[in-house]
C-alpha cells in the first residue's frame, strides 16, 4: 500500500473532524490530525489550544501546545485559566481531541501510570487539561495505535473518564463518540460500551480482535475506511516531513 498503517490513522482521524465547528486539540496525534484537517476539508476549523489560544492557524505543525507559531494569525490569546472557564467550562467546545496510554472498553483513558498508582511501571505526564476535555466537550474522539497493552478490559487508572464513569458523575460534556487507531475505528453503543465499526484497508477483523484485552463486540456490518486520497497524504507528509508524529504513531 503506498501509505502506512499511522498515515491511514491520522487521515481517518482528521476526516471526523467537521468544518467550521471548535476542536480543542490535543498533542501528539491529535495535533497532526487537527492541522491535516484545517488544510484539507475543513479549511474554517476553529483550532483551540489548551495554553490559550483559540482560532490557531499555524504555518508549520506545532511541537506543543505552547508551540510560538500557534500566536501568529490566531483569533485570540487568552490566560489558560479564562480559556476552560470562557471556552471549555461554557459549552463552546464541540470537540475534545485527546490521545492516551490506555483506554478501555467505556472509553476511559489512563495518561497517569502503568501498573499501580504508588509503585507503578511507568509514571506519565498525567492530565494536563484532558479530564476536563473529556468530561466538558461536547464529544470526545481518541486516537492512539491499537496493540492489546494499550486496549486493557480495565485501564490502570483513569485520567479521563469515560462513557459510564461521565454519567455518574452528571457532567455536561458528550463523552468519547469514536476511538480511531492504526488498525480501524472504534464507536460506542447507546450504554457506553466500544464496538468495531470499521477496518481500514488491509485489516481484516480477527486483528482488531487479537490487539484487544477484551472480547470486543462488532458492528453487524462492518465498514472499510476509504482509503488516504493523494492530497491527504500530500499535504500530510508535507506537515510531518521528518516522521516526527507518524515514526511513534506505528
Amino acid at each position: 500500500m503506498p501509505w502506512t498503517p499511522a498515515e491511514m490513522m491520522v487521515v481517518a482521524a482528521a476526516r471526523r473532524l467537521r468544518d467550521e465547528e471548535r476542536v480543542l486539540v490535543g498533542i501528539g496525534l491529535p495535533n497532526l490530525a487537527a492541522n491535516l484537517a484545517l488544510r484539507s476539508h475543513a479549511p474554517r476549523l476553529t483550532m483551540v489550544y489548551e495554553a490559550g489560544v483559540v482560532g490557531a492557524r499555524p504555518r508549520r505543525l506545532p511541537l506543543s501546545i505552547g508551540d510560538p507559531c500557534l500566536v501568529e494569525g490566531a483569533r485570540a490569546v487568552l490566560a489558560m485559566h479564562e480559556l476552560f472557564s470562557w471556552y471549555l467550562q461554557g459549552g463552546r467546545v464541540d470537540t475534545g481531541f485527546l490521545e492516551a496510554a490506555q483506554v478501555d472498553r467505556f472509553g476511559n483513558l489512563n495518561s497517569t501510570v502503568i501498573g499501580a498508582y504508588n509503585r507503578p511501571k511507568v509514571r506519565l505526564p498525567g492530565s494536563g487539561g484532558a479530564c476536563d476535555i473529556a468530561l466538558l466537550a461536547r464529544r470526545t474522539l481518541i486516537m492512539m495505535p491499537h496493540r492489546t497493552e494499550r486496549f486493557p478490559e480495565r485501564v490502570d487508572f483513569i485520567t479521563s473518564p469515560g462513557c459510564t464513569a461521565r454519567r455518574c458523575l452528571s457532567w455536561a460534556g458528550g463523552g468519547p463518540e469514536a476511538v480511531i487507531t492504526d488498525l480501524g475505528v472504534l464507536e460506542f453503543d447507546t450504554e457506553g460500551e466500544m464496538y468495531l465499526a470499521a477496518v481500514h484497508p488491509g485489516v481484516d477483523e480477527a486483528k482488531v480482535l487479537a490487539q484487544t484485552g477484551w472480547p470486543l463486540r462488532c458492528a453487524q456490518r462492518i465498514a472499510e475506511t476509504p482509503p488516504p486520497t493523494p492530497e491527504e497524504l500530500t499535504v500530510l507528509r508535507d506537515l510531518d516531513p521528518a516522521g516526527v508524529h507518524l515514526r511513534r504513531g506505528r
